[in-house]
């Protein structure tokens, strides 16, 4: 028996003898079929991106960002490749809520653990920024390319810190690490045709292992003290030598000049007294009276008080003494 139940009466109606008629309409399947062909064929690619198109597996075209439509029920696939946007790697330390499962790590104290060239190890933390440059090598000509990328990574890194003493990796030599690394990652990148761009390597914190990481410290903390030691008498050096080359400089010039001076004043003492001797010897008894003059009138004003005695005068004498500081009694 057959059973049509109206929408009136759907309350209260046996739901176990419920049946569609026979011939019914077949737009409901139908248009499932539709919505979830749409739904599938549709897709968006950031702005950042590009997508890659599959037709059963075999590469279709690239796609452009933007709304897009594709054959639905996985005959077409895209995949989207973010070439705008800069990826990065992390090597022996994970960082908090990353969305990249390649950015992180599985084992980052083993990554971190390294042998220095003159046989100490080191824990070296590193990350590697990377930019896809070729979509098509970077899905096709290497299989899992970010697991290739932090292996040759990985490798690099170990290369780089093997050459260099524990010295070198912790202090001084981390600028030269981390260009030698970038340029030899980048190399065997484009050996491996991996499709990636390395933008820069940057070391973390590199220390000793843990179980000599405080004698480092206190070794590291004294040749710091040595270096501090040494820039300030160098400092020293620097003020105290450079015043000294200063004021001998100073006094060999102040001397020079001295002596240019005497020897000027001798040579013209000299060239005077031939004048005036020339001068003598033409006319001595005039010559002898103006240098007399002369002599008077450059030491006379220097004089504070001057008494002008005539010889004829006798009664000037008893009154002034001026003969007892000769020893003459009056």
């Amino acid at each position: 028996m057959q059973v049509i139940v109206k929408p009136r009466d759907w309350e209260g109606a046996d739901w176990r003898s419920f049946r569609l008629p026979r011939g019914g309409p077949l737009w409901l399947p139908l248009f499932i079929l539709v919505a979830v062909g749409v739904w599938s064929g549709l897709y968006t690619v950031p702005s950042d991106s590009v997508a890659v198109v599959q037709r059963f597996g075999k590469y279709l075209k690239e796609v452009s960002p933007g709304l897009h439509l594709k054959l639905p029920f996985g005959i077409d696939i895209a995949t989207i490749i973010p070439v705008k946007r800069q990826l990065k790697q992390e090597f022996g330390f994970a960082t908090p809520g990353a969305t990249n499962p390649y950015q992180q790590p599985s084992d980052p104290e083993k990554e971190s653990q390294m042998v220095t060239g003159d046989l100490n190890a080191a824990l070296v933390e590193w990350v590697v920024q990377y930019r896809v440059t070729e979509p098509l090598k970077f899905l096709f000509q290497v299989r899992e390319p970010n697991e290739t990328l932090r292996a040759a990574s990985e490798s690099v890194m170990r290369e780089v810190v093997g050459d260099r003493t524990v010295d070198e990796v912790i202090t001084i030599g981390r600028e030269e690490i981390e260009v030698e690394a970038l340029a030899k990652m980048q190399a065997l990148s484009t050996k491996y045709e991996m499709g990636v761009s390395i933008d820069q390597v940057q070391l973390k914190n590199i220390n000793p292992p843990k179980p000599v990481q405080a004698s480092f410290n206190e070794v590291n903390q004294s040749q710091q003290e040595k270096e501090k030691l040494i820039n300030e008498a160098r400092r020293d050096y620097n003020k105290v030598i450079p015043l000294a080359e200063g004021e001998k400089d100073q006094r060999i010039r102040a001397a020079e000049g001295y002596k240019l001076k005497r020897i000027n004043e001798a040579e013209g003492d000299v060239a005077r007294f031939n004048a005036v001797l020339a001068e003598y010897i033409k006319a001595p008894e005039v010559t002898r009276r103006r240098i007399y003059l002369e002599t008077l009138q450059s030491v006379l004003p220097g004089l504070r008080s001057k008494i002008i005695v005539d010889d004829e005068v006798r009664g000037i004498l008893p009154l002034l003494n001026l003969d007892s500081e000769k020893g003459v009694q009056p």
